[in-house]
C-alpha cells in the first residue's frame, strides 16, 4: 500500500475512532503496515475496498482500532522527567505521607504499555527515596488496553534496550539475566499492580497523588475525547496531586484546575 493512500484512509477512519491525524502523522507507517497485512487477509485489493468493508461490518471498527494503538515504551523514558520526579514530586508526597495516617503514595501510570514506566517509578523508589522515608510506601497501577501488553507487563523481563537508559547498578541488583532478557525482582513487581482498562471509558478506584498519562491520550485522541479524559483524571487526582503528560503534548484548554509545577517537564499541579 502506498504512503499516500494510506495516509487518505486514516484521514477518513480516524475521526470514526475519535482520534486525530496531527498525533499519527510521524508513526504512520507502523499502522500502514497492520492496515496492509489486514487488507491481504481478507483479500481485499485496496483500501477503498476496505472503507466498504468498515461500512458493512460495524466490528471491524474494532479491529481497526487495535491497530492504531501505539506503544513506545522503555524504562526511564524521558529521564528528565523521572530525575525531576524522583527529587522534587515524589519526594514531597514522601514528606507529606511520613506526617498523616495515610503513608502510601499511590500512583496511576494510565496506557502503561509493558509496563516499564509504572515499574521505573517503583525502582526510583526503592534507590533513591525509601531509605530516607523508612514508614512510608509507593503503590502504582497500570492501566492498559492491551492484554499481550498486559501479559508482558506481569512476566517484568525485558530486552537489553528496553533498559539501558537505568543505571548500571540499578540493572545489577534489581534484575536477573534470563538468557537474553532481564527479568525484574519480585520485591519490585510486588509494587505494582496491572488492570485492563481502556482509559476512554474508565479509570482505576481511588484517589492518586501523581498520575502519568503520556504519549498517548494527549497525542492520539481527538479533542473532544482528550476533554474527557482530562475530566477523568481530574477526579481520581488528590488535591495537589500531580499530573505528568508527555513532553510534546500539551493539556486540553479546558483545564483551569491543573498548574504548571515544572513546565518544562509538563508536570502540572491540581490546585485544591
Amino acid at each position: 500500500m502506498k504512503d499516500d493512500e494510506c495516509v487518505r484512509f486514516m484521514q477518513w477512519a480516524l475521526p470514526h475512532l475519535r482520534m486525530q491525524w496531527r498525533g499519527f502523522r510521524k508513526v504512520r507507517r507502523q499502522v500502514c503496515r497492520r492496515v496492509g497485512r489486514r487488507l491481504r487477509r481478507l483479500q481485499l485489493p485496496d483500501v477503498n475496498a476496505y472503507k466498504d468493508y468498515l461500512r458493512t461490518y460495524s466490528s471491524e471498527w474494532n479491529v481497526l482500532d487495535n491497530y492504531c494503538r501505539i506503544s513506545i515504551s522503555r524504562f526511564l523514558r524521558d529521564k528528565g522527567v523521572f530525575e525531576c520526579l524522583g527529587s522534587n514530586i515524589l519526594s514531597a508526597f514522601a514528606r507529606m505521607a511520613s506526617t498523616s495516617e495515610d503513608n502510601t503514595i499511590r500512583c496511576w501510570s494510565a496506557g502503561c504499555a509493558s509496563g516499564e514506566e509504572a515499574y521505573t517509578l517503583a525502582l526510583i523508589w526503592h534507590f533513591l527515596l525509601m531509605q530516607d522515608y523508612p514508614g512510608v510506601d509507593i503503590r502504582v497501577t497500570g492501566t492498559e488496553v492491551d492484554q499481550n501488553l498486559l501479559e508482558r507487563a506481569e512476566k517484568a523481563c525485558y530486552s537489553l534496550s528496553s533498559i539501558q537508559e537505568l543505571p548500571g547498578r540499578w540493572v545489577a541488583r534489581a534484575f536477573d539475566l534470563a538468557g537474553t532478557q532481564y527479568c525484574l525482582h519480585a520485591n519490585f513487581r510486588e509494587k505494582v499492580e496491572f488492570t485492563r482498562q481502556d482509559i476512554r471509558h474508565e479509570a482505576p478506584e481511588g484517589l492518586f497523588h501523581m498520575i502519568l498519562c503520556r504519549n498517548m491520550a494527549f497525542t492520539y485522541f481527538d479533542a473532544d475525547l482528550q476533554q474527557e479524559i482530562l475530566e477523568r483524571i481530574h477526579d481520581r487526582l488528590l488535591p495537589e496531586g500531580a499530573l505528568v503528560i508527555g513532553m510534546h503534548e500539551t493539556i486540553p484548554g479546558k483545564a483551569p484546575d491543573f498548574v504548571p509545577w515544572f513546565p518544562n517537564m509538563k508536570i502540572y499541579r491540581k490546585k485544591r
